[in-house]
């Protein structure tokens, strides 16, 4: 019975907490932002993530066949990325390792699609261990400074 509960309760949310709610925000040579999520069309399995980062290379490793497509891991300075050349948006995903190892996938294209001010203001609001809560658009916002950027939890802004 609790679990019914459980499940009717998470489909009566609303619908802004089924899309992103952690995005990355990188600083990029010249001022611009690049914007990675936690969720995106292109969906690869634990092995094949594990496996394209296994052949990761600076110029691009071997081109393997996922479940998205044509795949290729490259080396960068933030760590590995990997290339789908048959996805329409999100045609790059960047794996990100925390500290005990586990692995978080980015997704170059998502759900949440934020206006340049207000990537901005989160931005310059995080603080190693979370600024200040800023409001950006629909969204209350906590911005964290990590080892790869700025990530910044959002959350529906409830209205006063």
């Amino acid at each position: 019975m609790r679990v019914v509960v459980f499940l009717a309760a998470l489909m009566a949310m609303p619908s802004a907490w089924a899309v992103d709610n952690v995005l990355l925000i990188q600083l990029q040579p010249g001022g611009a932002y690049r914007v990675w999520h936690t969720e995106g069309e292109s969906q690869l399995t634990y092995d094949e993530v594990m496996a394209l980062e296994a052949t990761a290379r600076p110029g691009g490793g071997e081109e393997m066949a996922t479940g998205a497509g044509p795949a290729r891991a490259h080396e960068t300075s933030d760590g590995v990325t990997i290339s789908l050349s048959a996805a329409r948006n999100d045609n790059f995903l960047l794996l990100d390792r925390d500290d005990c190892g586990h692995v978080r996938v980015w997704h170059s294209a998502g759900a949440t699609n934020l206006p340049e001010d207000q990537i901005t203001d989160i931005f310059i609001s995080a603080l190693p261990g979370g600024g200040k809560r800023v409001t950006a658009g629909d969204y209350q916002v906590k911005a964290f400074i990590t080892k790869l950027g700025v990530t910044a939890s959002l959350w529906s802004a409830k209205p006063k």
